[in-house]
Order: C-alpha cells, then sequence, then structure tokens
C-alpha cells in the first residue's frame, strides 16, 4: 500500500529535489506543503499540494492528513535569519515544534527534521562527527540546533521516530529557475558564469566546504524513510560527502564545466591571497550514517552542468 510522506518547504531549492526523489525512487505518494497555494508544480505533477503555515497550527490538521511520514524542511534561510533573528526563532524553532507536536497528534510514524552542519560552529574545520560538541553563533544555526532538541526528545521518548540530519553544502540543480537560493556559492558562480563570463569570489577561496549533491541527499532521504527504527539510534546523523574542497577549487571546476558545457572558461577573479594560509583542512564525517547502509552515488559534475545549462536558459539575457 501507497502511502503518503509530507514534505514541508516542498517547493524550495532542496525541497523540490527531495520531493522528486521520493515520488520517483520510493512506494510513496508525495505531499507539497507551502505556504504558497496553487496546483501541484509543473516539475513535479504527479505531487499533491496544500496550503500550510508551521506558525498557524490550525493548518497543519489537513495537511498531515493520512500522512504516514514528514520531511520537514520549512525554514528562514541564513540570510533571512541574519536580518530578522526573532522571525528565525519564531519559524525554525517554534514552527518546527508546532509542526512536530501536529504530527504527533496525528499518528505519524516518522518525522526527519533538516538542521546545518553548522550548529557546530563556524568556520567547520577538523573532523566533525555527531559527537563533536555543538557550538552554533549564527542565528540560522542556533534557531536549528534549538529545534532538534524538540525533535530528538520526542525520539528518545518514543512519541515519534524523530531523525535529525544535519547538513553540510547540498549542491545541484534546483527543480525550477525561481527558488530563492541562487546566494549559495555554487549556485551563485554558475548564475555569474552565464551572465558575466566572470566568477568573483568574495574570500581567498582558501576555506574548505563538504559538498554533497543533492542527488545524493534525496537518496538519504529515501534511505531514512526506509530505515527501521531500532537502526536508527539516537536519530541523530550528519549528512556530507566526507571530500571537502576548498572555494577556490569549487570555482575552478565550475570554470571547467562551463568549457565543457557551454563552450567557454570563464574568468575566476578572487581577492589577493593572505600571507598565511588559512586553508585548514574539514572531515565533515558521515560514518554513522554509513554503518546504516547508506552509499554516495552522485557526481558533481553532473549536478554543476544541469545547474550551468538552467543559468544559461534562465538568466544569461538578464544583468546581475
Amino acid at each position: 500500500m501507497r502511502r503518503t510522506v509530507l514534505v514541508t518547504g516542498g517547493r524550495g531549492y532542496l525541497g523540490g529535489r527531495i520531493a522528486t526523489a521520493i515520488l520517483h525512487h520510493t512506494d510513496n505518494h508525495v505531499r507539497i506543503g507551502s505556504r504558497r497555494p496553487g496546483p501541484a508544480p509543473t516539475w513535479l505533477p504527479e505531487a499533491q499540494t496544500v496550503t500550510m503555515d508551521v506558525l498557524e497550527p490550525d493548518t497543519l490538521t489537513a495537511a498531515l492528513d493520512g500522512a504516514w511520514s514528514v520531511v520537514h524542511l520549512a525554514a528562514t534561510n541564513e540570510n533571512e535569519s541574519l536580518s530578522s533573528p526573532e522571525r528565525a526563532l519564531q519559524v525554525n524553532t517554534l514552527g518546527t515544534q508546532y509542526m512536530l507536536q501536529a504530527a504527533i497528534r496525528a499518528g505519524v510514524e516518522r518525522f526527519i527534521y533538516f538542521s546545518t552542519a553548522h550548529v557546530y560552529g563556524a568556520p567547520l574545520v577538523g573532523k566533525i562527527t555527531e559527537q563533536t560538541l555543538p557550538r552554533p553563533v549564527h542565528p540560522y544555526a542556533i534557531t536549528h540546533r534549538a529545534a532538534e532538541d524538540y525533535v530528538l526528545a520526542a525520539h528518545d521518548q518514543k512519541q515519534i521516530t524523530g531523525l535529525v540530519v544535519r547538513l553540510s553544502n547540498g549542491l545541484g540543480v534546483p527543480t525550477h529557475a525561481n527558488v530563492d537560493r541562487w546566494t549559495l556559492l555554487a549556485n551563485d558562480l554558475c548564475r555569474q558564469a552565464t551572465q558575466t563570463h566572470t566568477l568573483v569570489l568574495r574570500s581567498s577561496g582558501l576555506q574548505q566546504r563538504d559538498f554533497i549533491t543533492l542527488h545524493d541527499v534525496g537518496r538519504a532521504v529515501c534511505h531514512l524513510l526506509a530505515l527501521p527504527r531500532d537502526a536508527s539510534g539516537d536519530g541523530l546523523f550528519n549528512l556530507g560527502s566526507e571530500a571537502s574542497l576548498a572555494v577556490w577549487s569549487i570555482a575552478q571546476r565550475i570554470a571547467a564545466r562551463c568549457q565543457a558545457t557551454l563552450g567557454f572558461t570563464p574568468t575566476v577573479v578572487r581577492p589577493e591571497l593572505p600571507t598565511v594560509d588559512g586553508g585548514m583542512e574539514l572531515h565533515y564525517s558521515m560514518e554513522k550514517l554509513r554503518r546504516t547502509g547508506f552509499s554516495l552515488t552522485g557526481n558533481i559534475d553532473v549536478e554543476l552542468d544541469a545547474t550551468l545549462r538552467l543559468c544559461a536558459r534562465e538568466f544569461a539575457a538578464k544583468p546581475l
């Protein structure tokens, strides 16, 4: 029997790719929950849609009707969180608690909450595991960290199978061009490449980041939806690639893929290099998730090529 998975924030950057992965790679229906009313999106016409707002608990009952699982992505992003920490606290923390309690009341079996690697602090350096002490400094990370505790407490009390995913840096083509995430590093550079034929870095590019393809993010969600509760442990999982790249390296990789995909090589510009190497090693461990049977199959170049093609189609004639 096919069951329904509610994906909150399902029209967004992560949500669109995750909803698509669930629908195409599991035997589940997908219901997209969003504050924006409207029919099923053109990029996923098979999905159900429902209008909901995590800060309006009365809207959550209908959204959860008949759902057996929730993938909770509805949140303010890092820029919105910085400009309005109070709003971030309401949406990211209180909104998650409202969503979680409504899911428990509705008899939902599983609640997958997407948090961020930045709960561990900034900058991310060294080896980071789920045992690393969180020390968030940004309102985005602080509010996600607080929301995590609600989900994990419900998991510990066996009110629901509550899983927290601390995502590193998702990299991949969005399902549509109107997602509000073109400020993310790889997306921004791909857009710059098609609009100006120049990639401008705001730093030396020596800092390292862990990039995981959205292909693998979607696969990880499908894996966690099928994971038996007794294999979920304490419910907390890092999700990354365990293969960090310097920002300078990802910029050069985008330039190379631009040549392969679009036929030109953009110039890469960065500020003057510091006299001291600031590129500290990062190893974002997802050994805990791998022990449950998950493995990576995504290809960064495939995602970059698709992003460049989308940018060339949607933005090449538009000034930055």
